[in-house]
């Protein structure tokens, strides 16, 4: 069973960055892992993943460019820099872990089996 912690959210301005963690437990740290969010009223979205052991990227279009995933194996702690952003990019950002190790699955909430218990975060104009 795989245990995930997400910290780092916070209040920032328009323009802002933020860096997320989420520190993994409890598996092997050889997934396909993620980033959710959901804004108020609106349905949970993907962000980005990253395939564990081989490091490649997925970004949802609207981040590309400005957020970054990345992961420090040894630590089994996965991050995600968020650059320039804006009001809309508020939510609660999830991390997420899916039960395999060989591709990425579309980013839906479906094909991840473990999740965090999410952070907050808040951009204002």
């Amino acid at each position: 069973q795989v245990q995930l912690v997400e910290t780092g959210g916070g209040s920032v301005q328009d323009g802002g960055s933020l860096r997320l963690s989420c520190a993994a437990s409890g598996g092997t740290w050889n997934y396909c892992m993620g980033w959710f969010r959901q804004a108020p009223g609106k349905e949970r979205e993907g962000v980005a993943a990253t395939l564990t052991n081989t490091g490649r990227l997925y970004y949802t279009a609207s981040v590309k460019g400005r957020f970054t995933i990345s992961q420090d194996n040894a630590k089994n702690t996965l991050y995600l820099q968020m650059n320039s952003l804006k009001p809309e990019d508020t939510g609660m950002y999830y991390c997420a872990a899916a039960q395999t190790s060989t591709y990425c699955p579309s980013l839906l909430v479906r094909n991840f089996a473990y999740w965090g218990q999410g952070t907050q975060v808040t951009v204002s104009s």
